[in-house]
């Protein structure tokens, strides 16, 4: 089921499906709620599933001056209003969990339990910012054909790269549907987040960390240091997968995600 919220200066969209206790899945740049339907697919049986597209991203509107974590973590309490729901379980991949951070710091009443996927708590580096900025120039020049394209092989994996073009394909397909206001808004947005290390250790809900062994972008190492400052989280790696881990291997990720949920829920 499709719903909408208006949050600030954006418009938000979501999809819900399933049922069962809520849980909230946020994607990664530069994609849309339609990169966890192969998780749905396994999930929704157990769980009403709560999908946003981020905004910048899939229907969601970017608003006005960079998406902020800030705009990102409001726009996600909208949501949770208008569904209804006090308190919950969340999943973000990437800027996903950059976005939890944000939530945690302002909203952790609302947060039951998380699970982190290639992501990191660091803040860009000096350089990583300039790369973001000179990027949202560039797409506001020249649009975002090429940038996206310089991105792909970044985001998925060498094995899916080498043995699925199917989900290379809908992966690009996905990515089409970034607007250039969109990639401008969220790379500043991104550029411009605040350090969530020291915020890692304040994190007293159950966490599961995993991670893709082929990420390059939010490498394993990342989630190792999240997983040793966080009291009492769970680690995992899956084979075979990039920083769009639970798209490319979601038998394998669903399996750990449902494991996990099972003993918070």
């Amino acid at each position: 089921m499709a719903g909408h919220i208006y949050s600030e200066d954006a418009e938000i969209f979501y999809d819900t499906r399933g049922e069962g206790p809520p849980l909230v899945l946020l994607h990664p740049f530069p994609s849309n709620r339609d990169f966890w339907n192969p998780v749905a697919a396994q999930m929704a049986t157990r769980y009403r599933l709560i999908v946003p597209d981020l905004r910048c991203h899939g229907d969601s509107q970017p608003g006005t001056g960079p998406a902020t974590m800030q705009k990102h973590a409001a726009d996600l309490v909208r949501i949770l209003e208008a569904e209804r729901v006090q308190r919950t379980c969340f999943a973000g991949v990437s800027i996903g969990g950059y976005i939890l951070f944000e939530f945690w710091r302002r909203y952790r009443e609302r947060v039951q339990a998380l699970i982190l996927c290639d992501t990191r708590a660091q803040a860009d580096t000096d350089e990583g910012r300039q790369t973001r900025l000179k990027a949202a120039e560039e797409v506001e020049r020249s649009g975002p054909d090429d940038y996206l394209d310089s991105m792909l092989p970044k985001l998925l994996g060498e094995t899916t790269r080498r043995n699925r073009q199917d989900r290379v394909s809908e992966a690009r397909r996905m990515m089409g549907r970034m607007t250039r206001a969109g990639i401008s808004a969220a790379l500043r947005g991104m550029a411009a987040r605040p350090d969530s290390v020291p915020t890692l250790r304040t994190i007293n809900v159950p966490v599961l960390v995993l991670a893709g062994t082929e990420d390059t972008l939010t490498p394993p190492a990342d989630a190792e240091l999240m997983h040793r400052a966080i009291s009492g989280s769970q680690f995992a790696l899956v084979p075979a997968a990039g920083h769009y881990m639970p798209f490319e291997q979601p038998e394998s990720a669903g399996q750990l995600m449902r494991g996990f949920l099972e003993k918070q829920i």
